[in-house]
């Protein structure tokens, strides 16, 4: 069973290198994007000594909380699926993931959920109310002009609700997720074949936070999915990003039933404690 790690990166090539090394596996295969901010060299250098190792070669300029996440995505699935790879599983992850369990745990557990979705999926109307802006609203964070937002908060004093096309359902939470080849073939074709689906992500607040959950949540596929994206993620600060872990937080990583935790900062005291608990 084969497992592409797909990982978004655009900082700390070292915490990369870091990530890779503790995912090797005879069985797994590594799909990297650079933003394309970043010299991507600065990444290739600390993993040319790794086998099975490939950069995104259509790169994408990452804006925090716009549309440009979902393309980079696609991007990425794009060439994993071009690669010619027995792909079983696609685990879309970031520079800032580390695993938390042996990643040969990781591997025995998805050759016992074959042909499963592991993502968030939380009903935007009653389970993640907090996001109903983002789909109800029109935002123009993508938008580079002076006074936008003031231009954005005047258009949503005028202008209805937005509605979502073709009576979608809205879910989603966490963008990082672990699915089939199989779903990623859906959901590039999905993408490509709807243009208003994305025109109207385009227009909405961090849209890879919902628009993969949404299409796969509201197709032939839904009864694949598992509400549970097996990583451990602190929100309880309440904040738009999770909690940076540190060493405060290694009892609740290492009693976690997930696989993989984030955000970690480059080098943190907690990675080296999370190593020593395995080895």
């Amino acid at each position: 069973m084969m497992i592409a790690h797909f990982i978004l990166v655009h900082t700390n090539p070292n915490q990369l290198c870091r990530l890779v090394n503790k995912l090797v596996h005879a069985e797994a295969v590594f799909f990297i994007h650079v933003d394309l901010k970043v010299d991507q060299d600065q990444f290739e250098i600390p993993l040319k000594d790794f086998k099975n190792v490939y950069f995104i070669k259509n790169r994408v300029n990452i804006q925090w909380a716009t549309y440009s996440m979902v393309e980079a995505t696609i991007n990425g699935f794009k060439e994993i699926v071009a690669s010619g790879f027995n792909i079983d599983f696609v685990n879309l992850m970031s520079g800032q993931d580390y695993p938390i369990k042996p990643i040969n745990e990781f591997h025995a557990h998805l050759k016992q959920c074959p042909g499963k979705a592991f993502m968030h999926c939380l009903d935007v109307e009653t389970e993640w109310t907090e996001a109903i802006a983002r789909v109800k609203e029109y935002h123009f964070n993508h938008l580079k002009f002076p006074g936008r937002f003031k231009f954005q908060k005047l258009v949503n004093l005028i202008m209805p609700q937005r509605k979502m096309p073709d009576g979608l359902i809205p879910v989603g939470r966490s963008q990082w997720f672990t699915i089939t080849l199989k779903h990623v073939v859906f959901l590039i074709k999905r993408i490509e074949a709807a243009p208003h689906i994305v025109k109207f992500f385009r227009l909405s607040w961090a849209p890879d936070e919902l628009i993969f959950q949404t299409l796969l949540y509201n197709s032939s596929f839904k009864e694949d999915i598992v509400g549970n994206n097996l990583r451990y993620i602190d929100w309880s600060e309440g904040l738009k990003n999770p909690k940076m872990l540190d060493k405060s937080d290694f009892i609740a990583l290492m009693s976690s039933d997930k696989f993989f935790a984030r955000k970690f900062n480059e080098n943190d005291e907690v990675l080296d404690m999370i190593d020593r608990a395995f080895e």
